[in-house]
């Protein structure tokens, strides 16, 4: 690891830090810079003035409904940009997203279902549960049907969760047709992607996702190495293709399916900052896999804000934002090549 990639990994380091207090301020309800750092101390440190410097409205703007949703977006940007550059490596293909699988579209079903026809059985935690569950059960799904003779075909898997994400969609767009138009209006916001769902409570299971997948796929940083350069390498440096593409599908899916069952449908992050991420520290995995990370997380927090301003005091949603983003940068790479 030479200095370079050192003060990179510091300067974003530093740079996200700096960002995630900075963003606690914006909103329909502004909260000076000085205030943040201040509840953040004394929450954190416990480290407070004689007299209070703040309100009890604005302790409670800034820790309970601003801190877990920053959080939030960091852990669902760095790990769906983490996430992207593996699909992509195993693939081999610059075009590979997240949501490429059909995962997004499970997850999507699995809340319409629970919404409009079961309801809140274990409170708060129904409806991630639920989309989970869906986004489980579609990647399966595609799993079943791409695999061929024991065999397990990027371009066939990609097919693969393109119709089932078709299909997935189209089930839940009925069910949402023929359903409860009040309770249908639940999942909108939902399915179109945003944070608003973030607890301090719902934050433990995908903050031990994003770390353990980053952990496992950075153990995997030599195959899919081997896996960018081709499947002839792989099979000559002595790995099983199948099997390191296999694995490396079920943890992002899994990991897909955690995120978008507390977010919702948030595309195009990871297919974007990968890209930008291999400008900066070339395809070599364990080092692109932590920048990626962190562009990924700086860059919801930021689209965050500004869904939050933009058109105060109500939310416009992320999904609605990275798809705008996205597109232009989809465009942008096709004229290029």
């Amino acid at each position: 690891m030479n200095t370079r990639y050192r003060l990179m990994l510091l300067a974003l380091s530093g740079l996200l830090l700096v960002s995630c207090v900075l963003s606690l301020g914006f909103g329909s309800a502004p909260v000076p810079v000085e205030v943040v750092a201040r509840v953040l101390l004394f929450k954190v440190f416990g480290i407070a003035p004689d007299v209070p410097a703040w309100t009890a409205g604005q302790e409670h703007i800034v820790w309970l409904i601003r801190v877990p949703r920053m959080l939030l977006g960091a852990l669902v940007g760095g790990g769906l940009a983490m996430i992207g550059a593996v699909l992509q490596a195993v693939t081999r293909n610059p075009l590979a997203d997240p949501h490429l699988l059909g995962v997004t579209s499970g997850a999507t079903l699995g809340a319409v279902l629970v919404v409009l026809h079961v309801g809140e059985l274990i409170g708060v935690l129904t409806l991630p549960l639920a989309a989970f569950v869906g986004a489980l059960c579609s990647m399966l799904l595609v799993l079943a049907i791409a695999s061929r003779h024991g065999r397990l075909d990027s371009d066939r898997l990609l097919l693969c969760g393109v119709a089932v994400a078709f299909v997935m969609m189209a089930l839940a767009n009925l069910l949402l047709f023929m359903g409860d138009h009040r309770a249908s209006s639940a999942v909108m916001f939902w399915m179109l992607g945003g944070l608003g769902l973030a607890r301090w409570e719902l934050l433990a299971v995908p903050a031990a996702s994003v770390l353990l997948g980053l952990g496992l796929l950075l153990g995997m940083a030599r195959a899919l190495n081997a896996l960018m350069a081709g499947e002839q390498t792989a099979v000559t440096l002595g790995l099983n293709a199948r099997s390191v593409r296999l694995l490396a599908f079920l943890i992002c899916s899994l990991l897909t399916g955690v995120l978008v069952a507390i977010s919702g449908s948030i595309g195009f992050v990871g297919l974007m900052v990968p890209h930008i991420a291999r400008r900066l520290v070339g395809a070599e995995h364990r080092r692109l896999l932590p920048v990626s990370l962190l562009l990924g997380s700086l860059f919801l927090i930021w689209v965050d804000v500004a869904a939050r301003t933009l058109i105060a005091p109500e939310d416009l949603p992320i999904g609605i934002a990275t798809a705008a983003i996205g597109g232009l940068f989809f465009i942008g790479m096709m004229r290029r090549r």
